[in-house]
Formats: structure tokens, sequence, C-alpha cells
């Protein structure tokens, strides 16, 4: 499975710019056109990948319940883009080391996903890596004040379609409609849910 992911991940020559919401997959939403998109922010994430015996997981933070912003939400590591990083990658890992003390140098980066365009106004480059087993959650330093948790979904149930629900909510009178990958007692939804249906999509791309 590995050298599947990561050939199919680094071998992508377009990157498309994709909406969190379902319902923004149009040029006609103000949220999803090209000037929306040059008043974003620019931010990334890791979407780490634990290369097991078992089979590959997915490594995922739970927010704490006091943030201003997504409190309490499931995530993927990672943050805004600072003026001195170099690029996503560098974003990512920086925002990883520092979320949950995972060092760079047990991340090999393979490629990035589809760049996606959150809701509240964030334009998120995803950045794939893998961590080689042995790799114990236990053994991380999570900064206390944003993550609450770090736990793993295997990459199978993310692969699996089945698992991809379409839900919808009206917020502020405006249909959204997004993603939820229900997980035991979680709900993945939102900007990661999105991602993570995006990484099935990308590994059915042919080239």
């Amino acid at each position: 499975m590995r050298s599947f992911v990561t050939q199919k991940v680094a071998q992508r020559t377009v990157n498309r710019v994709i909406p969190a919401s379902l319902a923004t997959e149009s040029d006609k939403d103000p949220l999803f056109n090209g000037a929306a998109a040059a008043r974003s922010r620019s931010a990334a994430v890791l979407v780490p990948l634990i290369d097991r015996p078992a089979g590959m997981t997915v490594l995922l933070t739970q927010r704490t319940e006091h943030l201003t912003d997504h409190a309490g939400q499931i995530s993927f590591p990672g943050g805004r883009t600072e003026p001195h990083d170099r690029d996503a990658v560098e974003t990512a890992l920086r925002e990883t080391e520092e979320e949950i003390g995972l060092a760079r140098a047990q991340i090999e980066v393979v490629g990035c996903l589809d760049t996606c365009m959150t809701g509240t106004g964030f334009s998120v480059v995803p950045v794939v890596g893998v961590i080689d087993a042995p790799f114990e959650i236990a053994a991380l330093t999570l900064d206390s004040f944003e993550v609450a948790e770090a736990f793993e979904v295997p990459l199978d149930f993310v692969l699996d379609p089945s698992n991809h629900e379409r839900r919808m909510a009206v917020r502020r009178g405006e249909r959204r409609e997004f993603y939820v990958l229900p997980f035991e007692d979680r709900y993945i939804w939102g900007a990661t849910a999105r991602m993570l249906v995006n990484l099935h999509e990308v590994l059915q791309e042919t080239f």
C-alpha cells in the first residue's frame, strides 16, 4: 500500500482548488471564485500516514474545547503560513512539530493533495507525509493549549466510499452540504473530511 500511495501522490501533475463545502462547488458561488481565492489566507496541514505492518493509518488530532476557532473539531496538524516559511511543506512540517511534537526527520513528504478553500477564508494545502513504524502516539508531545488528543483511523476506512456521508446544514441562511466520516464515537467533518475524501479521489486518479 505504501508504494501505491506514494507513487499516486508523487506523480500528480495538476492540483485543483476545491471548496470544503460541497454546496460551493460552482463558479457562481462567491466563496469559490478567483477573487475569493486571491483574498484567502494561506495555510497548510500535514496528512500523516503511518506505515504499520497491519496496514496504513491516518493520524488525526482533536482540538481543545476552549479555542475560538473550530473548538473540539477533528483536524490535521497544521496552520497558517508564516512569512519565513519557504513553502506549504515548510508550513505543514513546522506546525506539526509545534502542535504534536512530531519531528520533520520522521516524515517522508511524498506530495500534496488539492488545495482546499475553507468557509473561514483559508486556502489550505494538504501535504501528504509517511511515518515509519514503530510509532507510538504516547511518545508525541501535544500542545495542550491547542490539541486535546491524537488518534489514528485506518486508511482502509478512509478509502471506503461507503464511509463518505454527505450531510446538509443551514448556516447564516445559506445551505451548505459537506462530508462526514463517522468513525467509532467520532465525527470527522468539514475541511478535514473533504481532504480525506480528496485523498481517496487522488488515489483513484488515472494519468
